[in-house]
């Protein structure tokens, strides 16, 4: 009998609508018998000869290079950093994913990890802890430069979200010509956005939200020269993927700058256990921007139904795009 495997955890826990859909089709259905991210070794030897994948971030590249069935891979979530694309077109492996199920649960997130920074709600939380009570005194999103480093899905609904704020300008860097974007996002909310360098940015914005892909040219993109080109009590923000930040060269400027802050939900290694956590200055979660219950039933669902359409020959919805591909060259 042919398999599904589904690797990525958790999968059906709030709605089993997934698991409902993928039955259908007649194949052998395993999931991952851990309630966590499996280990690469894991993933080979529970996912054995399984025709179709579904995923999360777990590392792929070593049960792909094992697994000769494999024929298709239907990622829940947006990033592909875990899934080597390259090899996947040399084997023969079809890639989907669903990237419009997560956007408004990350935009949403960013927007509240704002508002924590810029009134220091972090610092509040842990002093009332401690036994102390200073009353902090922070900034109103009105009287601020808000850079956004990616203006695609995320950014985009993030951009949206804000203009309610009135910010006093939104600045936007990405990767790509997104001038005609731009222009319709200031004629439709009437917001002083405008498109800078990366440079630029760093240095005229009060807080900065990345949401770019991680790939060669994103990886290691904020260092400590980067830290130091932007403003001394810098918000810096990262709901995209880990690496993209040097997280040691985070540490030595938090340390070093307790004006500076950061808010950040993803890691190069998860679980995070490392020493951003003994920072006073820094607001960290679970790599949780997706992990809203609507989003993560979407997700789930949209996956298994591509997986359905797959095994059916039919169109696919939302296989990955050249572009995609491109990255990873």
């Amino acid at each position: 009998m042919k398999k599904i495997f589904a690797s990525v955890y958790p999968f059906g826990k709030y709605e089993p609508a997934c698991l409902k859909v993928l039955k259908t089709t007649g194949y052998e259905l395993i999931q991952s018998p851990h309630k966590r991210k499996l280990s690469p070794l894991e993933l080979v030897d529970y996912g054995r000869d399984a025709d179709v994948l579904i995923a999360g971030t777990e590392n792929l590249e070593p049960y792909i290079h094992s697994n000769s069935n494999l024929k298709f891979i239907s990622r829940v979530g947006i990033g592909l950093d875990s899934v080597p694309l390259k090899l996947c077109r040399e084997k023969g492996i079809r890639v989907s994913y669903t990237p419009d199920a997560v956007t408004m649960a990350v935009a949403e997130m960013t927007v509240g990890l704002i508002l924590i920074l810029l009134r220091k709600l972090q610092l509040a939380d842990m002093e009332i802890r401690s036994g102390a009570w200073t009353r902090y005194v922070g900034k109103r999103i009105e009287n601020i430069n808000i850079g956004i480093v990616g203006f695609g899905r995320i950014g985009k609904a993030l951009t949206r979200l804000l203009s309610s704020f009135r910010p006093k300008s939104i600045l936007v860097y990405d990767i790509k010509d997104k001038t005609p974007e731009i222009n319709q996002y200031q004629k439709q909310y009437s917001i002083n956005l405008r498109a800078l360098n990366l440079h630029d940015l760093y240095r005229e914005s009060d807080i900065i939200s990345l949401h770019v892909p991680l790939y060669h040219k994103t990886r290691d993109m904020i260092g400590i020269e980067e830290l130091k080109m932007m403003k001394k009590d810098i918000c810096l923000i990262n709901t995209a993927r880990g690496g993209i930040i040097r997280e040691s060269d985070l540490l030595q400027y938090l340390k070093g700058n307790q004006e500076a802050s950061a808010a950040i939900d993803v890691f190069t290694k998860e679980p995070y256990f490392g020493d951003l956590k003994e920072l006073s200055n820094i607001f960290l979660s679970q790599h949780m921007g997706s992990c809203s219950i609507d989003c993560r039933i979407n997700m789930e669902l949209q996956a298994a139904e591509e997986a359905v359409r797959f095994i059916l020959g039919q169109k696919l919805h939302s296989e990955v795009p050249d572009e995609e591909y491109e990255y990873q060259d």
